[in-house]
């Protein structure tokens, strides 16, 4: 090999080293989800849906010319690990942005992390009303939602209960932040109608015997159930209601429609209904293109939660939007972008017109939610009463 040659190949080496060949840095984007555990269903679909969202963006350029690159922890719907994955990101991830949080207990304990590195955060399915307003009087609030919060969720609950004309109602929860708080949201909105609940039930996770919970609550004349939890202990309410002989109707939050509450539940989840922002069977032509556009890419017959799932689509939708916008991954430019976004963002669930403010980082309105009805083994629309 002549000198020539050897010196070029020298500096070639050179910058590849330096990555000056390598192409564009890539924008890194930090995914926080429950991947194992109870929560999976929530965390797959809403990490797959951020995916999607990713892949698309790549296809057509990706941002101010440079891809995008997802960098994801697994927080296993526990608090303690959602710190770490938090500080993991923060401190080893070079991310520039966040989205995800499933599990709101998990949820309020990770927010200090990302607040306190400035990093934006575009919680996609925790639910909580505190995690978008915990630091709403600080110069600048990190903190954004594309999900349908607790207290717009309960007294939606609380209506289709008593349109269905039942007034003696029992609400059952977990012992998280999540069934905490949704209780007490529920107990506001009957309050507000004038009435209490008949009985109450509260439970840990992981707990599987409700039978003597649902005996208290039937010995009440209960007529229906509200819940706020999630798949596994729900599944067990269906399930020992079934084996006590008590066709009680479930009405709730929107993870009665988890993958693992309906396969766990089986024909004892039939007949739930529950909040949606989002449902599987959609009729938009957009809601349609994204649910084949999973199914296609993840191999699967239905998607395990369609609401994390679309969520986590429109949630990183709405942050590249604010990344173009601002010409800029700095955080205080991504985040006056949020907050003043000057063109529509067509997601899966909706059309965004101006989601965010300065003083309201909450990207679903009233307008949204619908209510859904498992029949068959699937989410249907239904009725609004």
């Amino acid at each position: 090999m002549g000198r020539l040659k050897r010196s070029v190949l020298r500096v070639a080496l050179w910058l590849v080293a330096c990555g000056a060949l390598a192409g564009p840095v890539p924008i890194r984007i930090g995914v926080q989800a429950a991947l194992t555990g109870g929560s999976s269903p929530m965390g797959v679909s809403m990490r797959n849906g951020i995916q999607l969202a990713v892949e698309e963006i790549n296809a057509s350029g990706g941002l101010l010319g440079r891809p995008l690159q997802l960098v994801e922890r697994d927080d296993a719907g526990s608090p303690q690990q959602g710190v770490r994955a938090a500080e993991e990101l923060v401190r080893l991830g070079r991310v520039v942005a966040v989205v995800g949080l499933v599990n709101s207990g998990v949820a309020l304990a990770s927010q200090p992390v990302y607040q306190a590195a400035r990093l934006p955060v575009m919680i996609a399915v925790a639910t909580v009303p505190e995690l978008t307003r915990r630091y709403a009087g600080s110069t600048r609030n990190y903190m954004f939602r594309v999900a349908a919060a607790d207290d717009l969720q309960a007294p939606l609950i609380v209506r289709e209960a008593l349109s269905a004309g039942y007034r003696r109602l029992a609400i059952f929860s977990d012992t998280t932040d999540y069934g905490r708080e949704g209780a007490e949201g529920l107990v506001r909105a009957l309050r507000q109608q004038g009435l209490r609940p008949v009985y109450q039930a509260r439970f840990s996770l992981g707990e599987r015997d409700m039978t003597g919970a649902l005996a208290a609550a039937r010995s009440t004349g209960a007529e229906a159930i509200l819940t706020y939890a999630i798949g596994p202990e729900l599944a067990a309410v269906a399930n020992d209601a079934d084996r006590l002989d008590w066709k009680v109707p479930l009405i709730g939050s929107w993870t009665l429609s988890m993958s693992n509450f309906i396969d766990n539940a089986g024909p004892n989840a039939e007949g739930a209904r529950m909040v949606q922002s989002f449902l599987q069977d959609t009729h938009t032509p957009r809601g349609q293109a994204f649910v084949q556009a999973y199914l296609g890419r993840y191999h699967v017959r239905r998607i395990p939660s369609p609401v994390s799932a679309a969520q986590g689509y429109d949630a990183m939708l709405l942050l590249a939007a604010a990344i173009r916008q601002a010409g800029s991954t700095a955080p205080t430019a991504v985040v006056a972008a949020l907050e003043n976004l000057r063109q529509p963002v067509e997601g899966a669930i909706t059309t965004y017109l101006r989601p965010f403010t300065s003083g309201d980082h909450e990207a679903i309105e009233l307008s949204v939610p619908t209510i859904g009805r498992i029949e068959h083994g699937r989410i249907v629309p239904a009725r609004m009463h």
